[in-house]
Order: C-alpha cells, then structure tokens, then sequence
C-alpha cells in the first residue's frame, strides 16, 4: 500500500451508495469510486449544493457514472422515502458508505423526528438507512457497508438514561454519535454472520481531514481556521488523503469483515490506511448489542432474522 494513495479494484458494473456527497469525504469518495467504474448514488441533503459536487465531478471524470438522490439523514421519513425509491429500482447495492453528519454545534438541536441532531444525523439515520437497504445489498454477490466513525469515538460514553444527551455536550454527543457508528458497523457484522445476511460490515476513520464539518457544526457556517500552512503539519490533511481509509475499507478485498481502518501517522490524526484500534466502548460486546436492538426500536425497523 503506498503511502499517499491506495489502488482501487476495477468497480465496473457495481453501485455504490454515498451519503453526505456533494462535500467533503463524500465527494472525494464518490470521484474516487466513479473513477474506478462503479455506477454511483451521491445521496445529498441539497440537490443543488448536490448538482455543483456532480458537475465538479463530471469534469475531473467525464465518463463517470454519477447521479443525486435526495435524503436528509435528519429525517426518518426522509431515509424511509429514499429506500423506498431504491427498492422501487430493484437495483443490487455492492457498496453502502455511511458518511453524512454534522459535527458539534454549540447548542443541543433537535430533529423534527425528536432526536438530537448529532445522534440522528450521524448514527440513527445511517442505522435506519442500511436496515432499509439491507435486501438490495443482500442481492449483491458481495455487499459491503462501510460506516464513518472519528478518533472523537474515544470522547463518547453510552449513558443508558441519555442517549438523546440532554445534559449536553457538543463534544461528548458528537463522540456518542461516532462511537455508535463504530459499535454499529461491528454489531451489524456478527449478526450478518449470524443470520447469514452475507455482508462485509466495517468503519473507518479519517483523522483530522480539513472538510465542511468545520463549518457546518461548531463555527455555524463560519471558515474554519487551520494552522498556517496546515497541509504541511502532522495535524492536518486534505480530503484526497482523509478518505483513503474509508475507501480501503469500502473496496479492498483485504479489508477484513468487521474490521477499522484509520491513519497510521502520529495519534492516528494523518497518514496512510491501516487497521486502527477501537476505543475499549466500542468493544463492550453487550453495549453494541444493546445498543442494535434500542436503536431498532428508535427508528422503527426492523432486521430479518
């Protein structure tokens, strides 16, 4: 694996989902996988926003395959519409990248669905999406699931009593959102392997990659302020390099089931893709479990048995 970038299998005939793609990680994902063939879903909040990442795209890959679908990861009914439309098509699904979110606002917001912003935008939404999708990507000859966490899993604690954090915390509700996606993608790995749904689960990390979550989440749509000349220091990295890790794990056919993927460089904040260390929540067993189930029970799915 070299160290600025990692070879991407010929994607040719496979669809792949991405939420969150008109910015960010998602934008980068959604080049690098259309590039390499796959027929891509840039499943975006603003189709407008939406249709600016597509021509951008289109530019830099002119025979890409790249079409907008709307969802809004805020909104149960949204996500329940999406999948809808998708089953309608009847389309195999090979790769699912579970990677919208919003990052830490100040103040505790709520969705219309009841939910914390954090917690439905980053976790529940993606968690009802794949339960939603899970028969496409059963039809897929080898389905995967990638879902995006963050180093700031390590911040997040389950509190039972709390899970929509009334005692708010930008930082430790963010954390709680990351760290549920982590415990998500390992859970839906073993009841995959249970119930023979034939998938690849896996997370990945980007450390500290330089996206729209700045903007979007603590400064409130304000420019972001990195450190003079951050694309030059250990603490920063641009989208090109952040995404690799989830791009090994949506495509390598090393990349092993259940498995985290993460920088490599110093606290794991930049560098190369390797197989990253789970915070010790994540590997509470019953928590993910617990968590699976309750969180079946917030979204209103269901899982085949």
């Amino acid at each position: 694996m070299a160290r600025d970038d990692i070879d991407v299998p010929d994607l040719s005939g496979r669809l792949a989902i991405v939420t969150g793609a008109n910015s960010g990680l998602g934008f980068g994902l959604s080049g690098r996988l259309a590039a390499a063939g796959a027929e891509v879903v840039m499943a975006v909040r603003n189709l407008e926003k939406g249709d600016v990442a597509r021509s951008e795209l289109l530019r830099a890959h002119p025979t890409a395959s790249l079409r907008l679908e709307r969802i809004d990861l805020a909104s149960l009914d949204s996500v329940a519409g999406f999948a809808a439309a998708r089953r309608a098509e009847g389309r195999p699904i090979d790769i699912l990248i579970n990677n919208a979110g919003i990052m830490m606002p100040p103040t505790r917001e709520t969705t219309d669905d009841g939910f914390e912003l954090q917690f439905e935008s980053n976790y529940l939404g993606h968690f009802a999406l794949t339960a939603r999708l899970l028969s496409l990507l059963r039809a897929a000859p080898a389905p995967r699931v990638t879902s995006l966490s963050s180093f700031m899993a390590y911040f997040g604690r389950y509190d039972w009593n709390d899970l929509q954090s009334r005692r708010y915390s930008p930082v430790r509700s963010y954390g709680l959102s990351k760290l549920a996606m982590l415990s998500f993608a390992r859970e839906l790995q073993k009841r995959s392997d249970v119930h023979g749904w034939g998938l690849l689960s896996d997370a990945a990390h980007p450390g500290f990659t330089r996206t729209n979550l700045q903007t979007t989440g603590p400064r409130r749509g304000k420019p972001p302020r990195p450190p003079k000349n951050y694309h030059r220091t250990i603490l920063w990295q641009l989208v090109e390099t952040g995404i690799l890790p989830a791009l090994y794990a949506a495509t390598s056919p090393d990349a092993a089931p259940g498995a985290y993927y993460g920088p490599n460089g110093f606290l794991g904040l930049t560098g190369a893709p390797h197989r990253a260390r789970e915070p010790r929540a994540a590997r509470n067993a019953a928590d993910a479990a617990r968590l699976f189930d309750e969180s079946a029970r917030l979204a209103g799915v269901t899982w085949p048995a």
